[in-house]
C-alpha cells in the first residue's frame, strides 16, 4: 500500500512580519496601514500560501498612529490572510496600548518577539518581560546567541562566515567590546561546570522564565541544530548559578534596546 508522506499544513508553524525596510519610497518599512498589508500580501505570494499563522509588526512605528498599525493587523486577521497576530520589539508601554487596541478589535495579541539574551536584558530592565506576562502574552525571544557572540567563536577567533565579521547592521564589530568577550569567557566555565555548551548555556538562561513561550534558533550545520537542542535537557538553575552569571555578565552587557530612528 503506497502511502503520502508529504508534510501537513498542520504541522509546522508559518510565520512572516513587516516593518523593516523592503523597498523604496515612504510605504516601504515602518509601520503604516500600506506597509503591513503590501508586505503580508507579498509574503503570500512569495511563499505561494494562502495565508500565515503568524503575522507580526516588527517593530514599534513612533511615527504612525498605533491605532493605525494595529488596525492593519486586524483587518489582515479578518481577510483571512493570517490566524493570529503578535508584535515584535515592542517596549513595555507600547506593548501594553498594543495588547488593548488589538483586545478591543477582537484580535487578540498572541506573541511578542523581542532580542533577549544573557547579554541583551532590555526587556527585563523595561519590564516588557513582566508586562507580557501579566497580559497573557506568549513571548518567542529571537536571538539567545546574542548575535552568535555566546557561541563563544569571537573569543577564539573562528570567525569565518560570523555576523560580526561582515556589514551586518545589527551587530558591528565595534561593539564587540573586550568587556564583552571577558564575559563570554566566565560564561564559558559556567556552562562546562553545568555540563553544558555555551550556546546551551545560553538558551536555556532564556526559556527559564516562564513567559518564554520559545526561542528562535538560527543554525547552520546540523551539529548546531543537535547543540542546541541539548539546551532542553538541563533548563533548572541554581541560585548560585544565576548569581554568578550575573556577576559574569555585569561589566559585559549590550544595549540592545530597539531604536526608532
Amino acid at each position: 500500500m503506497a502511502h503520502d508522506f508529504r508534510p501537513y499544513r498542520d504541522e509546522i508553524i508559518v510565520s512572516s512580519k513587516a516593518g523593516y525596510n523592503m523597498w523604496e519610497g515612504p510605504y516601504g518599512e515602518w509601520g503604516s496601514r500600506k506597509n503591513l498589508i503590501a508586505s503580508c500580501d507579498q509574503s503570500l505570494k512569495r511563499s505561494g500560501l494562502d495565508y500565515v499563522d503568524i503575522f507580526y509588526s516588527h517593530r514599534f512605528d513612533p511615527n504612525t498612529p498605533l491605532e493605525e498599525t494595529m488596525g492593519a493587523l486586524a483587518h489582515i486577521v479578518a481577510r483571512g490572510k493570517a490566524l493570529y497576530v503578535g508584535i515584535s520589539n515592542y517596549p513595555v508601554e507600547e506593548t501594553r496600548r498594543a495588547h488593548a487596541i488589538l483586545k478591543s478589535s477582537g484580535v487578540p495579541c498572541i506573541l511578542h518577539q523581542p532580542s533577549y539574551s544573557m547579554l541583551n536584558r532590555w526587556i527585563e530592565n523595561d519590564k516588557t518581560i513582566d508586562a507580557c506576562g501579566e497580559l497573557g502574552i506568549g513571548m518567542i525571544a529571537f536571538s539567545p546567541p546574542a548575535q552568535g557572540i555566546l557561541s563563544g567563536k569571537y573569543n577564539t577567533g573562528d570567525t569565518d562566515g560570523a555576523r560580526g565579521t561582515s556589514n551586518n547592521p545589527f551587530l558591528k564589530a565595534a561593539n564587540i567590546r573586550p568587556e564583552t568577550l571577558d564575559a563570554v569567557g566566565k560564561l564559558a566555565a559556567i556552562a562546562k561546570a553545568r555540563g553544558q555548551s555555551l550556546p546551551q548555556l545560553a538558551l536555556a538562561r532564556v526559556l527559564r522564565r516562564k513567559e518564554m513561550t520559545s526561542a528562535l534558533i538560527g543554525v547552520r550545520t546540523l551539529a548546531q541544530l543537535h547543540d542546541n537542542l541539548g539546551a532542553l535537557q538541563q533548563l533548572d538553575f541554581s541560585p548560585d548559578e544565576l548569581s554568578t552569571i550575573e556577576a559574569a555578565t555585569t561589566s559585559g552587557m549590550m544595549d540592545g534596546k530597539p531604536c526608532w530612528k
